[in-house]
């Protein structure tokens, strides 16, 4: 028998490796946004063996509101693995993920939640506004671009029409992912679940990304690496389905 499923509770996944500069910071905005909405939630940080302090940080959140709590995963690397750890282990019928260190506003997150009551998911995006990707450098927003690009043919598959499905902050609904084995190494969950997930409605939310306020960020070749291979792999499954159907 199939675990209840909580109506009107929302799971917001927090990454971490490393975040002891930001992780007070990111749980007192987060705590803040929620309050200011209707659902019952719970904040769920999933770490990846962080060695400076992080954790006791949210153990000692968590003697002080039981709605947060930790999960560790010991020699376990990769940011989707650990935003699908993190629903694995609740029960709540809205699923979201946020960053660790800022560069998502947390303020943003009674929006995502009216915007979600009616469409399976909504999603955070950079480019719904003009100002989304102010300040970056010229090549980090040309590499950010093209990514976005080679994107759209998987999402015009699917008639969805996301501005940002590179994005880490999101809300979805549970039925829309349940049971689908999504790949957990990588770091670019999102357009999975748009490809992959029982998505018919997305909806944005314009925000501008922000600047890390602490710590290292984790982006690097690998994160590239991951994202061609995701990409190669559902343009792979897209077409078998096709030639099945």
């Amino acid at each position: 028998m199939e675990p209840e499923v909580f109506a009107n509770r929302f799971a917001l996944i927090i990454p971490t490796l490393n975040e002891a500069g930001n992780i007070d910071a990111i749980l007192g905005e987060v705590t803040k946004a929620l309050a200011q909405t209707a659902y019952d939630y719970e904040i769920i940080v999933v770490d990846d063996g962080s060695t400076d302090g992080t954790v006791d940080n949210v153990r000692s959140w968590m003697q002080r509101d039981s709605r947060v709590r930790i999960l560790s995963r010991d020699g376990e690397r990769g940011l989707a693995g650990a935003v699908l750890h993190g629903w694995s282990q609740t029960r709540a019928n809205l699923l979201g993920v946020i960053d660790a260190d800022l560069q998502h506003p947390p303020e943003l997150l009674p929006k995502l939640l009216a915007a979600v009551a009616d469409a399976d998911i909504a999603v955070a995006s950079r480019y719904a506004a003009d100002d989304g990707t102010r300040g970056w450098n010229p090549l980090r927003s040309a590499i950010s671009r093209l990514s976005t690009l080679a994107a759209a043919p998987l999402l015009q598959k699917k008639t969805l029409s996301v501005t940002d499905p590179m994005s880490g902050f999101f809300i979805v609904h549970r039925r829309c992912v349940d049971g689908i084995a999504f790949q957990p190494s990588g770091f670019k969950l999102l357009l999975e679940v748009l490809v992959r997930g029982r998505i018919q409605k997305a909806r944005e939310i314009p925000y501008h990304f922000g600047l890390r306020r602490a710590g290292r960020s984790k982006a690097g070749a690998a994160v590239a690496f991951h994202y061609l291979h995701l990409l190669g792999r559902l343009s792979r499954d897209m077409a078998l389905r096709s030639s099945e159907q």
